[in-house]
């Protein structure tokens, strides 16, 4: 009786009791956010001392599954945070259908009425949603400068930053369990600048969950191990580390239940904080890099998203605490990303005003806007990547630096400076002009004259001379068969202020000069090795030619759909055998998969195999892109890069050559 008086009492206090509403903001603004394909706007947010309720709308593209976490919090301009508390119109940790647009609501814990400007996030992992930056019209964003940033976060890049070492990463998994954890190995998709082969690492963990691996590398390197087939939410290990250096990483439960990687020295324990950000720059460049309309309205995408990155790296700084030394690691990676973003732009949009079409085996090209068309090729489109210094050897550091420089290598105005002057036909890839060692220096000056103006500078910066010295290892072999190499090997060198690049020029130079052997015997006790072995032995006296492909390449696809024709006269020849080996990661291989095979690889050897299996045939042949193609003689060993068939193209002549010369 007592008790029930007591809940009548308090039932009639909270009906003469109301939440306090003290500000409401009605179509706030915000800075940006993370969903790829859809949009995440907060129609009101409503301030009260009970709660802070967010009315959100998620435009989420059709049929794909979605979820929002009770991890939900808010956090403000000094890094407090406010959890989530419940939910109305949504269901929490429930994964739905996306029917295209949802209304609903998300009330947290109330927020002072001084706050002006605060990010919503999902989770503290880079693949939660996000919506930065919400404020009132009103309200004036301060977001630092570059400059700002580097005053603030003051650095001084060690002498011995670039150096020739081995790394050695090591450790253990607590409580591992191959078949609870779903996998037994992880990858490292690496490429050292300086090399001509990518370097895929795979990294195996041991039935007592222990791992160990060693690899060169040429300076300082922030990348991850990782793996898609995790059944416990663990998926990557992230390290960073300096020529020369071991590390070793403990990964065990955190105080949440969650698995986390404990850093126990070196460089990874200098940047841990770092190496455990949620790190979200990249997708605040999806804008920027998907980006649909014409160059004229780039400069406005372009300046938004790199106050929006300015913006959170600012706010992680302070949330993170970083060391000046992490800042301007985490700044390299945004410089990064930032100019690769807007290289992707130029790159999509070529893409999209063209049309191909395949007829007859043939691909012909038609320009839907000549107009635009005529704007790739304008340095003046590019002035975005004037805001950075390409000089950075911080930079390197970045995974996504080999994609960056990828794309400054053959960016459209550059290239287009050097065909037109020299008047190469691109469709050719340059077969129309005269190959000669004047053209080959006039090609190399126009380059540099291209990426200067490009990047706004007035001198060869780093980048450009690192483009110089990828492109002396591509065109190694050519110019060797030519009988240039001894002259053209001095004029590069020379072109570098930086003297490590120098220096690797000068090492590829003397490497591949002494090499003799015109194949060597693949590695014994190799997992992907004994599969080459096993299909060569299915083909005894006969070469084998190896297509790596997958469904989702598609220069891969057109090689071998306009090649069908070629490859049924080659199929009846007796010396040679084409294999063709694609990553699936459904066993046996996806629908799209087998129907493909069946039309383009109906009779082929095609063999499909997991994401680990493929990780180990790019560790044994070193590449990370497809199409990749390597040839395996009769008696089991990998023919030498400059020697090997590479393509379709004149198979049978190729082949003919290749026969001759190992005789």
């Amino acid at each position: 009786m007592k008790s029930t008086i007591i809940t009548i009492l308090l039932a009639l206090l909270s009906v003469g009791i109301e939440a306090k509403v003290y500000k409401t903001i009605k179509n706030p603004e915000a800075m940006a956010h993370n969903i790829h394909g859809g949009e995440l706007k907060a129609r009101e947010v409503v301030f009260r001392d009970t709660a802070t309720s967010i009315h959100f709308t998620l435009d989420y593209p059709k049929g794909q599954n979605f979820s929002i976490s009770s991890t939900s919090f808010l956090i403000d301009e000094e890094g407090n945070r406010y959890p989530l508390r419940s939910a109305e119109g949504i269901k929490l940790n429930s994964f739905g259908e996306s029917t295209g647009s949802k209304d609903f609501t998300l009330h947290f814990e109330p927020m002072p009425k001084k706050v002006k400007l605060f990010d919503y996030r999902e989770a503290d992992n880079m693949r939660a949603f996000y919506l930065m930056g919400i404020h009132d019209q009103k309200t004036k964003l301060k977001v630092p400068t570059l400059q700002e940033i580097q005053t603030k976060n003051p650095y001084n890049v060690p002498a011995d930053w670039f150096k020739t070492d081995t790394i050695t990463i090591k450790g253990r998994i607590e409580g591992y369990n191959a078949e609870q954890f779903g996998f037994t190995s992880m990858e490292c998709v690496f490429e050292d600048v300086f090399e001509k082969d990518d370097a895929t690492q795979v990294l195996d963990i041991n039935p007592d969950g222990t791992f160990k691996k060693k690899f060169q590398i040429s300076y300082p390197i922030w990348q991850t191990f990782h793996t898609y087939d995790s059944k416990v939410g663990f998926d990557a290990i992230p390290f960073f580390a300096r020529p020369g250096e071991t590390i070793d990483i403990t990964v065990r439960k955190n105080t949440q239940g969650k698995y986390e990687c404990y850093y126990n020295n070196g460089s990874s324990k200098d940047v841990e904080r770092l190496l455990k950000s949620e790190h979200l720059y990249q997708n605040l460049c999806f804008p920027l890099a998907y980006f649909k309309g014409k160059f004229c309205e780039l400069p406005a995408i372009a300046e938004s998203t790199w106050k929006n990155m300015l913006y959170l790296f600012n706010n992680e700084c302070r949330d993170r605490h970083y060391t000046p030394f992490e800042a301007q690691l985490a700044l390299a990676d945004l410089l990064t990303l930032y100019a690769e973003s807007i290289l992707d732009y130029g790159m999509y949009h070529e893409m999209d005003l063209m049309k191909q079409e395949l007829r007859d085996g043939i691909y012909y090209t038609e320009i839907l806007d000549s107009v635009e068309w005529q704007e790739l090729s304008k340095m003046d489109n590019y002035k975005p990547l004037h805001r950075i210094d390409f000089n950075n050897p911080l930079m390197l550091s970045s995974s996504s630096y080999s994609h960056l420089l990828n794309r400054v290598q053959y960016a459209m105005p550059v290239r287009n400076l050097v065909f037109s002057t020299l008047n190469i036909n691109d469709k050719d890839e340059g077969m129309a002009f005269e190959a000669t060692t004047e053209n080959e220096v006039k090609s190399m000056q126009l380059s540099y004259d291209g990426w200067r103006q490009l990047m706004g500078c007035d001198h060869d910066n780093l980048i450009a001379q690192v483009s110089t010295h990828k492109d002396f290892m591509n065109n190694f072999n050519d110019w060797r068969q030519n009988g240039w190499i001894d002259e053209l090997t001095p004029i590069c060198a020379n072109r570098y202020a930086n003297a490590y690049v120098r220096q690797k020029t000068e090492q590829y130079y003397e490497r591949k000069m002494a090499q003799k052997e015109l194949s060597t015997p693949l590695p014994e006790n190799n997992v992907a090795a004994d599969l080459i072995r096993s299909i060569s032995a299915k083909y005894p006296g006969r070469y084998l030619m190896i297509d790596f492909w997958g469904m989702g390449c598609g220069p891969c696809r057109s090689a071998i759909q306009s090649s069908k024709n070629q490859r049924a006269n080659i199929a009846k020849r007796d010396d040679i055998k084409l294999v063709f080996i694609a990553e699936e990661r459904i066993a046996g291989g996806s629908d799209a998969y087998k129907k493909y095979v069946a039309e383009w690889l109906a009779d082929e050897e095609a063999i499909c195999i997991s994401s680990a299996e493929f990780s180990r045939m790019q560790e044994l042949f070193q590449f990370n892109g497809i199409p990749h193609y390597e040839v395996i003689t009769p008696d089991g060993r990998r023919v030498r890069d400059d020697l090997r068939i590479q393509g379709y193209y004149n198979l049978e002549m190729q082949l003919d050559q290749l026969k001759e010369k190992l005789k």
